[in-house]
């Protein structure tokens, strides 16, 4: 007798779908911020963006939709006025706080 072997597929993630309320976009965007690769926070944002809609935070920020989607892509080095001007639009802020206490 021949066993068939199945074989097991998942659908891409997509972290958009689960951002649904501001304490978890704020809990997920300090989680990236803590990430020593800068490209992990800019594909949060690009994350969250997407959740709240791209052309809502385009207007928000002062961005044109092509622009925002350019800023927060893959390997892209946005400016730091554009990602406080996307944080803004998104109704968060950076806060900062030492490492350990002295």
């Amino acid at each position: 007798m021949k066993k068939s072997k199945s074989k097991t597929t998942f659908g891409k993630f997509d972290a958009a779908a689960y951002l649904d309320n501001d304490v978890v976009v704020a809990e997920y965007l300090s989680a990236a911020v803590e990430d020593p690769n800068p490209d992990v926070f800019i594909a949060a944002l690009g994350d969250v963006a997407k959740a709240r809609g791209m052309a809502q935070i385009a207007k928000g920020s002062g961005l044109g939709r092509e622009s925002l989607y350019k800023a927060l892509s893959n390997g892209a080095h946005p400016r730091f006025e554009t990602i406080s001007a996307v944080l803004h639009a998104l109704g968060v802020k950076f806060a900062v706080a030492p490492v350990s206490a002295r």
